[in-house]
């Protein structure tokens, strides 16, 4: 799987995410939730299409 990056506000800058897990928000869009690899205190999300959404579902299995 590769590494997924997202935008943390908190560091202002891009990072790696630790441990991603995949979700669906409320309005059904899909997301990757996990922490900043140089911050663990560091919650990132990053929105992704259906295709990467199921890209990750089946690296995950």
């Amino acid at each position: 799987m590769e590494r997924l990056t997202a935008y943390s506000v908190k560091l202002k800058k891009k990072v790696f995410i630790k441990d991603p897990e995949l979700i669906t928000l409320k309005n059904g869009r899909r997301a990757v939730r996990g922490v900043a690899e140089e911050d663990p205190s560091v919650v990132v999300i990053v929105i992704i299409s259906d295709k990467q959404a199921e890209a990750l579902e089946k690296a995950q299995d």
